[in-house]
């Protein structure tokens, strides 16, 4: 107690010190803490389900990390269900609640009846649903549901009369049968569901077009729980004994070779305590990566309080010399020291601890895009806790032991000639020795920061100006869906059509057309193909995207037109088939020729579509990612879809074009003019622009945190070189005084004064600029357009600390040179 009195003492003494150490800690950690909050739940934290260590996913080779099954076999492991303890399947789905219009959409899973069973969790009112809820059509109950705790509370209030109330879901009548706990999220980590309903009642949503027997759709995920005692191993064996009998039971209609590939894929079993997450492998390496940099963040904060613990210390070394004269052991200097630095860790990992609160839960809220809603359980558990205090403890010790070595290392003699006026001179190398060394070492972490800063705006930079293929401005996206409507099948084509010419009325719209596929989707539709007079392509690699649009689609998205013409109002059913394609496409099977008047044909025999004439040649565009190159593509006409071998799609685009202004102006009348020619159809509205953004949130939010981060190590190593760089004037004060006395001009006291700044930047840039090089590298995987170890950034890095450098040295150098050499003389 009487250390922590003492510590407290010392650090009112100087509070400007202290501030500035409580509030660097308290940025340094609660950055470190925010980050890592997100790594643990998204990474380590297990699902908050019984005996989460049991649980396996059900894939098929790990190496291509596949995870999703048809319902065919699903069904096929279910019965042989004996293997393992229990086993689910699910599949997450943006449900719609809205009875007809503008679409209200809920996260919500399909979801086997024995999930809630197998996972454990038990309804926290009302009841779960059975395999008894889960057959074909719906159980005894008719199609029933289950809803979130969240979902609770924003649409009932929390009220306990929901149990037993209709929910429509998808324009089907659902009962309401329980609720599950506020800790449950679902299987999947990272998306919170908000309603759950069995998978057997798919097709009171899709009709004809169900899922449940398509033997070539893979939608659901499986999971298993392992029986106790058993290993991932055994119970993968065993469920590889039963492959053949799966695979015979649940063989696809397709191409020999294809049938045979199925044949030999294994099933494997990967352990899934942690849960199941797309998002999981696309931000496990960004965040790492940021953890990395908040960590170097941290390290550059140390650095700074050390330096201003060490100035402080010198100055306390008369007080330290005498209570070591009067007998004090120098170990319990030592420790009130690091007494000091634990008091001023705590206080800033408290105030840290609630900077990670707001800093991670606004981290996901930018993760979260219109279409995709991030949720991750950031709640402090003990991984977190322990986390913090190990970081609270390790930066104590890191920028507590130079001062609690620098006083205990005075001899108790100093005070005696101290008091005879020799201290000054004495011991000048030592401190300021170390405290150079911590500059070093601060601006070559900075130069670390600033280069990945450099990196990863840059390569945000260029995916945002990336030139795209299309104008993503001034477009409306409208998603119509006729699922559940009266518009047969058969009549989808037509309407489609009417609804856009329905659309181009409307005042204002410059162009509109309809598509399957709209860019940077993540949407693909793909086929064999074949071309005439092409260059040979192995069979396998003869793939080509496509795209069914309307007259108009191009002009809408002013993706030009290069050779031939554009699809028009004769390409319609009955006349000569027709398709425009790309200059990858030309590039690929044409070797750049001008592919108009050659002919493909779509689809391996003797499934193949009848051969298309290539009646035009349109400018590359992205396709489905910014990232990606853009793929060979052909466009056919929607009127030319061959809907007598599959249906056409329920759901497709309508984009629009604005005249002026934004698109957005342009929702209602639109949705009107739709709702004139099919008032039950569901419509969705989105910008083209925001959907181009939302493509870049990885990018967006790695460029945002490394740039505030690259920003505050700057200003903490210009913080640093100003504060040595004065205590050196300040120390050298009569030296520079005499020096002026002799005659030195005061651009000679700054020269003097800039060049052991420039050295103590120099070495630091150089040992920065090395490691930089070697650790570039690691992070080579999320950038775009430049190298790992690209120059350009490099000397803008160097340049960038240089002048930061210059900067903090020049302002005590121009006061060194503002000293009056009588009063320094006058003082000595």
């Amino acid at each position: 107690m009487h250390d922590i009195r003492l510590a407290f003492r010392s650090v009112r003494a100087t509070p400007v010190v202290s501030l500035v150490a409580v509030l660097s800690l308290a940025l340094g950690i609660g950055a470190n803490t925010a980050i890592f909050s997100i790594v643990n739940s998204l990474l380590l934290r297990a699902l908050p389900v019984k005996e989460p260590q049991q649980l396996a996913l059900v894939a098929d080779d790990p190496t291509r990390g596949i995870t999703s099954w048809t319902n065919p076999i699903w069904e096929q492991i279910r019965q042989r269900h004996e293997i393992f303890d229990g086993v689910l399947a699910w599949s997450t789905m943006r449900f719609n609640l809205a009875a007809g219009g503008e679409t209200q959409f809920v996260d919500g899973i399909w979801a086997s009846g024995s999930m809630f069973e197998t996972l454990g969790v038990p309804a926290m009112l009302g009841r779960t649903f059975t395999d008894a809820d889960d057959a074909r059509g719906g159980g005894p109950d008719g199609p029933v549901a289950v809803i979130s705790d969240a979902f609770w509370q924003r649409h009932f209030g929390g009220s306990a009369d929901a149990i037993g109330r209709t929910l429509t879901i998808e324009r089907v009548p659902y009962t309401i049968v329980g609720v599950t706990p506020a800790d449950f999220f679902g299987p999947d980590v990272g998306r919170a569901f908000d309603v759950a309903i069995p998978i057997g009642t798919e097709p009171l949503s899709r009709g004809k077009e169900s899922w449940l027997d398509q033997k070539w759709f893979w939608w659901l995920t499986v999971m298993a729980r392992v029986k106790p005692g058993q290993s991932v191993d055994a119970a993968t064996a065993a469920l590889r004994g039963l492959q053949p009998q799966i695979r015979e039971a649940t063989l696809p209609d397709g191409p020999p070779q294809g049938v045979a590939e199925y044949l030999k894929e294994k099933f494997t079993l990967v352990p899934a305590g942690t849960g199941h997450s797309p998002l999981r492998r696309r931000y496990e390496r960004p965040l790492l990566t940021i953890l990395v940099v908040v960590g170097l963040v941290l390290l550059i904060a140390c650095a700074n309080i050390a330096n201003l613990l060490l100035a402080r210390a010198t100055a306390r070394r008369h007080e330290w010399s005498v209570r070591l004269a009067l007998g004090a052991p120098r170990w319990r200097l030592a420790r009130q020291l690091l007494t000091e630095s634990l008091m001023l860790a705590g206080v800033g990992a408290a105030l840290g601890v609630v900077i990670a609160h707001w800093g991670s839960r606004l981290l996901v809220r930018q993760l979260s895009t219109q279409t995709n809603t991030v949720f991750l359980d950031l709640a402090l558990d003990w991984r977190v806790l322990v986390f913090t205090s190990g970081v609270t403890m390790v930066t104590a010790l890191l920028f507590g032991t130079a001062p609690a070595f620098r006083a205990t290392s005075v001899a108790p003699a100093f005070a005696l000639r101290a008091s005879a006026g020799q201290a000054r001179h004495l011991g000048d190398g030592g401190p300021l020795s170390l405290s150079s060394g911590l500059v070093v070492a601060q601006v070559a972490l900075s130069l670390m920061l600033v280069v990945a800063a450099g990196l990863f705006m840059r390569t945000f930079s260029s995916l945002a100006n990336l030139h795209l293929g299309f104008d993503r401005d001034r477009v409306l996206l409208v998603s119509v869906n006729a699922q559940r409507t009266d518009v047969p099948a058969a009549d989808r084509l037509p309407t489609w059509e009417r609804i856009r010419q329905s659309v181009i009325a409307v005042p204002g719209v410059a162009s509109a057309a309809v598509s399957f596929l709209t860019p940077v989707s993540g949407g693909v539709w793909n086929n064999n193909i074949d071309v005439s007079g092409g260059v040979p392509v192995p069979e396998r690699q003869r793939m080509s995207n496509f795209n069914a649009v309307t007259p108009g689609w191009f002009t809408t998205f002013g993706t030009p037109i290069l050779a031939g013409r554009d699809i028009s109002d004769r390409d319609r059913k009955g006349a000569p088939l027709v398709a425009l394609v790309n200059q990858a496409f030309a590039r690929k099977f044409l070797n750049g020729a001008n592919p108009v008047g050659h002919t493909l044909t779509i689809g391996r025999q003797p499934n193949a579509q009848p051969p298309r004439e290539i009646v035009g040649l349109v400018a590359d565009a992205v396709y489905r990612a910014l990232r990606e190159p853009v793929p060979p593509t052909m466009y056919i006409p929607v009127a030319q879809f061959d809907d007598s071998r599959q249906p056409a799609p329920a759901s497709v685009s309508i984009n629009v074009r604005s005249s002026s202004g934004s698109p957005a102006l342009l929702a209602r009348s639109v949705g009107a003019a739709i709702n004139g020619v099919n008032r039950d159809l569901a419509l969705t509205f989105r910008l083209l622009s925001d959907q181009v953004d939302a493509s870049l949130t990885q990018e967006r939010v790695v460029a945002m945190l490394s740039g505030f981060f690259g920003a505050l190590a700057l200003l903490l190593a210009g913080l640093g070189l100003y504060g040595v760089t004065s205590y050196a004037v300040t120390r050298r004060r009569a030296e520079i005084g005499i020096r002026m006395a002799l005659g030195a001009a005061p651009a000679a006291v700054v020269r003097l004064v800039l060049s052991r700044v420039s050295i103590l930047v120099a070495v630091g840039v150089i040992a920065g600029a090395g490691a930089s090089v070697w650790l570039s590298t690691f992070v080579s995987t999320l950038l775009y357009g430049l190298e790992p170890r690209d120059p350009v950034t490099l000397i803008g890095a160097a340049v960038t600390l240089a002048a930061v450098g210059a900067l903090a040295g020049w302002l005590p150098a121009y006061r060194a040179s503002r000293i009056d050499p009588a009063a320094v003389l006058r003082d000595s």
